[in-house]
């Protein structure tokens, strides 16, 4: 059987989604390859999930940071609660809601494992052996994501250990819980399965957010430690058994052992590239896919696989990986296709404006620990590798007189990075209870390169935590 679309999407995850909804909307037609849930990783062991089970500790450490409010709370936080809410977040891990958005959306999907046959063709193998041939007439979109990497240390494999989906969608809360990893995904469920009251050991080779500003990460830790979590910096694992009354032991290089009942490994990604067809068009399996800001994919000699038929959304491409980046990246995928589609160009009418240029130095990102962690565009340290010449501001959250209405004893952090050159900011960090709502203005202002000058006449209302433009401002001058 073979069917012809304009468009074939591989991958229904967010990205994918986004993708075929964009080009319908521009009048072509569209088909979506899913061999999981249509909804993809962020909804259902990613982004949703794993909000919800943080968001409840974080709504009772406010409380409990107000006189008035804290007197009213009188219990412990409810881990079965908190635990079926997440259940509705992630829809009971099962994808019908999706589904029917896809069917009126007027996207056809095709549930199987989707490879690429040919230019422009795409096989789908159901669960049940059958075989579906799909032509693409313009663009096939790689929208597969990225899985959890699971290092070469000796027994890990054999431990049965967590990733980031079995963290998020864990059915009970383990006792004692081994993190390996010191980045966001370990960061947020040390936070989480703290809070639901577990004992928390958390592996950290590089450090706690060791690519953020340097003051974030040391935040996060004593915070971690603070509700009671083992935080090991320079630790590094060498080897992990569960034995048969299935403890997990991990000995760390050190000779150091660490015992626990699960281990989550949270080091990194890697692509879902792997058995998608690449060795059928001369790039490699399992490997990232090189774009351009059109999202088109590049072979190794820089130019475009073929006559510019492949696209590539989402974390496979590595630019950036973030659902909301990759939904930014679908959106400039799907009207570029189109553009081309029709015999326009990128570059002129409403196509240009989503070629995909924000994902170097304008990313936003927002770490649900606590404290959180908002950041957007280069660190001191990335501005300066970049050539950058710049000035680092610095302001205490806790002297604007939002934050102290906000909670007392409010304790946070602000940094403004400015590009003296041309005047502009290039990066922003909060860090303090709340902060991920202060991040879109700082978006806005390094994405649109806004001069300071007209900064000035951005005026924040009074009184909230968004003062602390005004007073970052004042810390640096006229």
């Amino acid at each position: 059987m073979g069917t012809t679309y304009d468009v074939v999407v591989i991958g229904a995850g967010p990205v994918g989604e986004n993708v075929a909804d964009r080009v319908v909307r521009g009048g072509l037609t569209a088909a979506i390859v899913e061999r999981e849930l249509v909804g993809g990783e962020c909804s259902y062991w990613a982004c949703m999930p794993t909000k919800a089970l943080l968001r409840s500790a974080s709504a009772l450490r406010a409380a409990r940071a107000l006189p008035g409010a804290r007197e009213a709370v009188t219990g412990e936080l409810d881990a079965a609660a908190v635990l079926r809410r997440r259940d509705g977040f992630a829809s009971g891990w099962k994808d019908d809601g999706q589904v029917a958005w896809l069917d009126s959306a007027g996207i056809h999907l095709y549930r199987g494992q989707g490879r690429i046959s040919a230019a422009r063709t795409v096989e789908v193998t159901g669960e049940d052996g059958t075989a579906t041939t799909l032509t693409a007439r313009h663009a096939v979109v790689v929208a597969t994501g990225s899985g959890a990497l699971l290092p070469d240390v000796p027994g890990l494999r054999e431990a049965a250990p967590w990733t980031s989906r079995e963290a998020a969608a864990a059915r009970a809360v383990p006792g004692r819980l081994a993190i390996i990893g010191g980045g966001v995904v370990a960061a947020e469920m040390a936070t989480a399965f703290a809070s639901l009251g577990a004992a928390v050991t958390v592996l950290a080779r590089d450090g706690v957010l060791h690519q953020a500003e340097p003051f974030a990460g040391e935040r996060v830790t004593q915070s971690l430690r603070d509700a009671g979590v083992t935080v090991h910096i320079g630790a590094e694992a060498a080897s992990v058994r569960r034995d048969a009354a299935g403890t997990v032991h991990v000995t760390l290089t050190d000779g150091t052992a660490v015992e626990a009942d699960e281990v989550l490994v949270a080091i990194g990604r890697v692509p879902n590239t792997q058995d998608i067809g690449l060795d059928r068009i001369g790039l490699k399996p399992g490997g990232w896919l090189t774009v351009d800001d059109t999202l088109r994919v590049l072979g190794e000699d820089g130019a475009p696989v073929g006559d510019g038929w492949l696209y590539a959304a989402g974390d496979v491409n590595r630019r950036a990986l973030l659902t909301h980046q990759g939904k930014y990246q679908a959106r400039a995928a799907g009207d570029v296709i189109v553009a081309r589609a029709v015999g326009g160009t990128v570059e002129d009418g409403r196509w240009g404006r989503h070629a995909a240029t924000a994902d170097e130095r304008a990313v936003p990102q927002v770490v649900f620990t606590d404290p959180e962690v908002a950041s957007v565009g280069l660190t001191a340290a990335a501005a300066e590798a970049a050539g950058l010449r710049i000035r680092v501001v610095d302001h205490d959250l806790a002297g604007v007189a939002g934050a102290a209405l906000h909670a007392d004893g409010y304790q946070g952090h602000a940094r403004m990075i400015v590009d003296e050159d041309r005047r502009v900011v290039a990066g922003v960090t909060f860090v303090g209870p709340d902060v991920a709502e202060l991040l879109h203005a700082a978006t806005v202002a390094v994405a649109g390169e806004v001069p300071l000058d007209r900064l000035w006449h951005a005026v924040p209302a009074y009184p909230t935590v968004s003062e602390v433009w005004l007073r970052l401002l004042e810390a640096y001058g006229r």
